[in-house]
């Protein structure tokens, strides 16, 4: 009885980690045995279990002895031995799920069991970090084990072309970002030959610092776009127009919503300003789209924490890392209202050509894990949205730092002071101290006031982003003071130098709690690796955004009633408990958020893998004939529907109507109204199709059968590409104002969900339609040299991938091509605006047809 109830009551966690004990023990068992072969033999076991896994053998039956075969190929090519922790964090990781591991417990040796276990498939596997000098260091350090195994190891890089990403991807593992693994998934998906194809089917991947990736970067889909003919003069002159607006006369700010709203009297003075009546008018929603993101760019986007100006840029700070996003813009104008607001060039606006988020991204793939030192906090968002299970890996020696309680002060500068003060002394005795700030201001602040008392240290933020590394490696040695923003070194351990554990080991200091608990808990990780020794303590204000916003009002007033100084700290556990409120509401709101991104994206998602489906087929050649006859069959009972529909009298039937649209869609198309006069609907539609197979055959037989499927291939691509590119541009829209749908009591998501799919159908029928008739429309000129420079312009332009954002694309090398190319142009001239439209629906052309 005692002994169920001890189960009933164990820990889940510790009943997951039992479960793989007697795996790991098999595993020790093996390690004498593998270690008394030679090189050659070991390296042959690759071949081994391929052998076997072609045989019938499982990877879980593998598990044991390719486990313990990388285990021994480590220690020969980079000294380390895997601890027993470690092998249990690549169990986990091979049963596609997430390992949080505490800092310096070694998860870049821990990623290399499964890796090595499922590459053994051959179908490839990714491992995801979250900078290009990671992949890079990783790719290189443990790359010793997998070559001296016998497999390829690829690198993915953001300078790379065609060929190097392609054969990266070829590998049986391949490195990289997150960033250039979803751009190139998205690029695949844009381009137009199957030459450029880069990537392979998603298989197995691995995710280091997976909560950075999956939780805080969920927020930012990945967009690539193309540059739109915005003029940048508008930008300049609602900058201008939120210079003279005053906050609350004027306008209000809900930082908790990050929004803002007019005042009437506000909307008064813009109307003024500008001339107009009423700026709600819809010619005038452009001027309300442009100072509503001007005065966000005035009031909610602050410099030096959410951006930077360099080099005459404006370039976006990651919150969550402190990192510059390489390239990356912010959309629907807010950027250029930013760089207008600074008085630098203003880049053009981009125009959504494909977007994907990373949820969505990930969860393509067959099998996905991931690994993090800070995961069980956000256990139940892994589950709900990727269906990972987190599993706490013990560490490999206790944790021996110490963190200290919070201290809280009325001010900001009262905090400093004691934050200042903490590190000089520390400073005397030679402690190394770390201190975590949550922006590039309060860095460079707290760098201001450690020059005045003459404390030399070292600044880590995203505008010395270059020396990260370096300075990293140096913030446990002796007398070393390092200021960092949150990113704080993430990836690389810092180790402690001659005599520092006598001193207390590494000390960390927070100089402010951060929304998410993650982040805090990140900060302190990076004291106490391995056993060391250390210390952590979070200085707080209560002029501290987040309790500024969300959990100053009742610790003010334990403040006020004891009579407290600005300068004198209070310690309670009331204020722990506030905090820790304030950072769980905060948590569960970006919760909401990432979950509302993903079930609009859900919606959004499952369009786009029918059109990139649809997409793939086309470039591969498969089939085409097929489908256009399919595209051609469905446009055809679409046609019949609005002409002629069976719920409608034949007597009433607009079979004039039909004649005329289907003689301007179908080039030579040999139709009278007399001849269908007498026929049924389904005798019209047979013979309908009868004459499109004619006309198809006679257009197949002027150009050959080459010819053919090339007009094929470029004609879909090209009217896939513009119509899906259309679509985005619109479901943008909806998405803006799809909320004002709950002001009416109906549910802004079913009502998306609704009307996107009606949007998706129409597109559909419009993308038949077009290819249909350009098949037909299209006069084909040949020539003998045609370039190809295997580059992304569709005919709008140079394209752009975007992170919310623009970064170049990735272009190969051009290349002479000596066999004949089609180049198609359309005959005819374009119908005057007033002029009827050729489609025969009795319309004006600008009325109709003139923008499908």
């Amino acid at each position: 009885m005692f002994k169920l109830l001890k189960n009933l009551f164990t820990d889940p966690n510790e009943k997951k980690l039992r479960k793989l004990e007697p795996i790991v023990e098999e595993i020790n068992k093996l390690e004498a045995k593998i270690g008394s072969l030679t090189d050659a033999e070991l390296k042959g076991k690759t071949e081994e279990f391929k052998d076997r896994l072609a045989q019938g053998e499982s990877l879980d039956e593998l598990l044991p002895e390719a486990f313990a075969v990388v285990r021994e190929a480590s220690k020969r090519t980079t000294g380390m031995r895997h601890y027993d922790v470690q092998l249990i964090g690549g169990i986990v990781l091979h049963q596609g799920k997430i390992a949080e591991m505490k800092t310096g417990e070694g998860k870049t040796l821990v990623a290399t069991l499964p890796i090595y276990l499922n590459a053994l498939t051959g179908k490839g596997v990714h491992a995801i970090t979250v900078n290009d000098y990671l992949a890079e260091r990783d790719s290189e350090w443990m790359g010793q084990i997998y070559e001296f195994l016998g497999l390829e190891v690829g690198l993915v890089l953001e300078d790379m072309d065609y060929d190097e990403r392609k054969q990266a991807y070829q590998a049986d593992i391949t490195y990289g970002t997150n960033n250039q693994f979803g751009f190139d998934y998205l690029r695949d998906n844009m381009a137009i030959d199957d030459d450029h194809l880069v990537q392979r089917e998603l298989h197995y991947c691995i995710v280091d610092e997976v909560d950075s990736i999956l939780i805080d970067e969920a927020r930012t889909p990945l967009i690539i776009s193309g540059p739109t003919q915005q003029s940048p003069a508008l930008y300049y002159k609602f900058a201008e127009i939120a210079k003279k607006l005053n906050k609350e006369e004027h306008y209000t700010v809900d930082e908790k919503a990050s929004s803002i709203t007019l005042t009437d009297e506000g909307n008064d003075k813009v109307e003024s300003i500008l001339n107009i009546d009423n700026l709600y008018d819809n010619q005038y929603m452009d001027y309300l789209h442009h100072i509503n993101q001007a005065l966000r760019a005035k009031e909610l986007m602050k410099r030096d924490k959410d951006y930077i100006v360099k080099d005459g840029e404006v370039h976006i700070v990651d919150e969550f890392t402190g990192r510059l996003m390489s390239g990356r813009r912010y959309s629907e104008g807010l950027h250029q209202a930013i760089e207008a607001k600074e008085g630098v060039d203003i880049q053009k606006e981009s125009q959504t050509l494909a977007s994907i988020t990373f949820q969505n991204y990930f969860r393509m793939y067959d099998k996905l894990a991931g690994m993090t030192g800070t995961a069980a906090t956000e256990e139940t968002e892994f589950e709900e949205i990727y269906d990972l299970e987190v599993v706490v890996i013990p560490t490999n020696e206790p944790v021996a730092r110490e963190d200290l309680p919070d201290v809280i002060y009325k001010t900001e500068d009262a905090k400093f002071n004691a934050v200042v003060a903490d590190i000089k002394a520390r400073y005397k005795k030679g402690q190394p101290v770390l201190v975590g700030t949550v922006s590039i201001e309060k860095s460079e602040e707290l760098s201001r006031r450690l020059k005045q008392v003459h404390v030399p240290h070292e600044v880590l933020n995203a505008k010395y982003h270059e020396r990260e590394a370096e300075i990293v490696k140096r913030a446990g040695q002796r007398g070393a003071i390092t200021i960092a923003t949150n990113m704080a070194g993430r990836g690389t351990d810092i180790v402690l130098g001659d005599g520092v554990d006598k001193l207390g080991g590494l000390h960390v200091i927070g100089t402010e709690r951060h929304e998410s608990r993650r982040i805090d808990n990140q900060l302190r990780g990076r004291s106490g690796r391995q056993g060391d020794p250390g210390s952590s303590r979070f200085y707080v204000s209560l002029e501290d955004d987040l309790m500024r916003l969300f959990g100053s009002d009742r610790i003010a007033g334990v403040m006020n009633t004891l009579g407290l100084e600005d300068d004198q700290p209070i310690e309670h556990n009331l204020i722990t408990k506030s905090i820790a409120n304030a950072q769980n509401r905060v948590e569960s709101r970006n919760f909401e958020i990432r979950k509302s991104i993903l079930e609009y994206d859900d919606v959004l998602n499952k369009q786009r893998q029918v059109i990139y489906n649809q997409r793939r087929r086309v470039l591969e050649g498969k089939d085409l004939e097929e489908i256009i006859f399919g595209m051609a069959e469905q446009w055809l009972d679409e046609s019949l529907d609005i002409y002629i529909n069976d719920k409608v009298h034949p007597d009433e039937w607009d079979l004039a109507g039909l004649v005329n649209y289907l003689a301007n869609q179908l080039k030579g198309l040999d139709l009278s109204e007399e001849e269908l006069s007498s026929l049924s609907r389904e005798e019209i539609k047979d013979e309908l199709f009868n004459k499109f197979t004619t006309a198809y055959q006679a257009r197949r037989s002027e150009l050959g059968n080459d010819g053919m499927e090339e007009l094929e291939k470029v004609v879909m691509l090209k009217i896939i590409d513009q119509k899906w590119m259309d679509h985005l541009h619109a479901i943008d829209d909806l998405r803006q104002g799809i909320g004002l749908r709950a002001y009416g009591q109906r549910d802004p998501l079913v009502e998306y969900k609704f009307e996107s799919f009606e949007m998706f159908k129409q597109m559909s029928s419009w993308i038949r339609e077009d290819i249909i008739k350009y098949l037909f429309a299209i006069e084909v000129v040949r020539s003998d040299s045609i370039e190809d420079d295997r580059s992304f312009d569709y005919g709008h332009g140079p394209l752009t991938t975007a992170y919310d954002t623009v970064r170049p694309p990735v272009q190969g090398q051009g290349q002479q091509e000596d066999e004949v190319k089609l180049k198609p142009i359309v005959k005819g001239e374009e119908p005057g605006r007033n002029d009827p439209c050729p489609c025969g629906s009795g319309k004006k052309y600008k009325k109709c047809c003139i923008n499908k």
